[in-house]
């Protein structure tokens, strides 16, 4: 509760400021008109105790209409202390007031509050509106509390509001939020008036639970439409990979807000299209459409997906002239974009530069370190980070072991998994544990890689496998690897890249009928190369990208007439290269 002690004290200024104008100076204003402007245009919190100080001193603090503005603007600066304290000095609060406070209740940290009040509602006999249920059935949703929500349900048919179509909508949230979606649907079948936002409700329900085609039947039922239910809609076919669908709805939009535009960018990049999402975001400019940061954010982890540096250069450039500020979240994608782009430089000049940094932030820069093979770098960047009271997790130890792995730092390594669960409580991934067994392979250490791969309390998979095997092969040691092949064998039967590892090595030891029984094995099997190699360059801010063996490409003859002349001149150099385009 505000004492009042401090509310004398801060009085006398506020007066003074407010009264001090060249418009109050010749009369003082009526009280209640003065206190209702002073909430309207109300835009510090500060300010808060010196108005409802001053509505005691004029005697409008017992004013219904007065304190529920008052208590409306405590909710708009989250004063649940002001906004209480209104209401208690009040002797005869009407329902608007009750409404105001228990809105305010239910979007605060303490929803509890708004059923207590409730309660006291009840006591003192005031009239309950749709507000009030509605207040009600936002406090339940935030408390994910079945018994109080049904409670509140049940009081909504007591009282007569069972056919509203506000407080129907919130039910089927409400329902929503606890994942029950027949009690959902059954709130929705019961109405027997629905407005758009009831129809769009429910379609979440159905995008909630994946079921698309009930969300899309429900879709083309709808007597009308607004852009929110097409988002709806959009979205959903973007959690399911559904990527096709989303543009096909996206294209039929017969309006789009920026909602729409940043649905359809993030459904591409979620979707590894990262090309497409830079399309739309050039489109979503061309329109007239301002992106914030959410939709900036994706557009800058998509270039660093394509290795598009220029681009993503231009897109930065775009953030500093249209006043974006660097926030963690664009801050982590530049420091992430930079860094997956080849410019560590700058990744590191905004990492330094950035006020706030949260883990985000630290995980990206200590990947990037580690990626360029700086490993006692990005060590000391996670010691830092520790320092700083931010507390590592899952990705955090994955980069920190990956930059263990590219400088060979073994006992490095090893405390930092150990310390994962005796300091951090974080049980290992199988990338945390490929990390290790990785290291320990290319060290050498083949044995102690397969020790703790048979201590694994999960089950290795063909990554962990293929650890042991290119450590076997980089150290000639056959026994294990035929172990780890056979393995491989069973996880990746058509991986043609571990019998040919395998072959290699038998060869390298001469044993050449052992490699010609894996030969035969392959060729039984029907095991080939499928993954072709590829490369990609950007060329003034679009990425090509060339795949081996593949023709589709519009400018195949131009390279293969380069690459004919490049042959030549390598030949006339007494070079004999191993490449031809056919």
């Amino acid at each position: 509760m505000i004492r009042f002690s401090i509310i004398r004290r801060n009085i006398t200024n506020f007066f003074v400021h407010s009264f001090s104008t060249s418009t109050l100076s010749t009369s003082r204003p009526d009280p209640f008109h003065h206190i209702e402007t002073l909430l309207k245009n109300c835009s510090n919190p500060c300010v808060l105790e010196p108005i409802f100080a001053s509505m005691i001193k004029t005697s409008v603090h017992q004013d219904c209409f007065l304190v529920n503005q008052f208590v409306s603007v405590c909710a708009t600066f989250h004063r649940i202390d002001c906004a209480t304290l209104a209401f208690d000095q009040m002797e005869q609060p009407n329902t608007f007031v009750y409404n105001a406070l228990l809105r305010t209740y239910s979007q605060s940290s303490s929803p509890v509050l708004a059923l207590e009040l409730y309660l006291k509602m009840l006591e003192n006999q005031v009239l309950q509106t749709s507000f009030t249920f509605s207040a009600l059935i936002k406090a339940c949703s935030v408390l994910q509390s079945v018994k109080f929500g049904e409670t509140v349900h049940s009081q909504i048919w007591k009282t007569g509001f069972s056919s509203h179509v506000f407080v129907q909508t919130g039910l089927i949230g409400f329902y929503l939020s606890l994942h029950r979606i027949n009690d959902s649907q059954n709130v929705f079948d019961e109405m027997t008036e629905r407005d758009v936002f009831a129809w769009t409700t429910m379609i979440k329900v159905y995008v909630r639970i994946g079921d698309l085609t009930s969300a899309r039947k429900l879709f083309d039922e709808m007597p009308e439409r607004d852009t929110a239910s097409w988002n709806t809609l959009i979205d959903g076919y973007s959690k399911l990979g559904d990527v096709d669908s989303a543009a096909s709805f996206f294209c039929q939009m017969p309006a789009r807000d920026l909602i729409s535009w940043t649905t359809m960018i993030t459904c591409y990049a979620r979707n590894k299209r990262y090309r497409e999402a830079i399309q739309v975001f050039e489109e979503m400019k061309n329109a007239g459409f301002s992106p914030d940061e959410v939709t900036m954010a994706t557009v800058v982890s998509a270039c660093a997906h394509i290795g598009a540096l220029e681009l993503g250069k231009k897109i930065h450039c775009y953030l500093m002239n249209e006043g974006f500020s660097l926030d963690v979240y664009i801050g982590s994608a530049l420091i992430d974009m930079y860094s997956k782009c080849g410019d560590l430089d700058r990744s590191l000049v905004i990492f330094f530069k950035l006020q706030e940094k949260n883990l985000f932030c630290w995980n990206s820069i200590i990947e990037g370190l580690a990626v360029h093979g700086y490993g006692e770098a990005a060590l000391d960047m996670f010691r830092r980070m520790k320092k700083e009271k931010v507390r590592p997790n899952e990705v955090t130890f994955i980069s920190v072991l990956s930059a263990c792995t590219h400088s060979g730092l073994v006992e490095e390594a090893r405390d930092i998994f150990l310390s994962m669960t005796r300091d951090y409580s974080i049980s290992p991934s199988i990338e945390h544990y490929g990390c290790v067994i990785d290291l320990l392979s290319k060290a050498g250490l083949i044995e102690d890689a397969l020790i703790l791969v048979r201590n694994m309390k999960i089950e290795p998979n063909y990554v962990i496998w293929g650890a042991i095997l290119g450590g076997c092969k980089l150290h000639g040691n056959l026994e294990i690897a035929q172990v780890a092949a056979a393995k491989l064998m069973h996880l990746e039967p058509d991986n043609s890249g571990r019998y040919g590892l395998l072959i290699s090595m038998y060869a390298e030891a001469n044993q050449w009928s052992e490699a010609a029984k894996i030969r035969v094995s392959m060729k039984e099997r029907g095991v080939q190369k499928k993954f072709p190699g590829s490369s990609s360059i950007e060329i003034d801010g679009k990425v090509e990208e060339f795949v081996a063996a593949d023709k589709s490409h519009p400018f195949l003859d131009e390279v293969c007439e380069v690459l004919a002349e490049l042959d030549g001149q390598l030949r006339l150099a007494s070079y004999i290269p191993k490449l031809g385009c056919s």
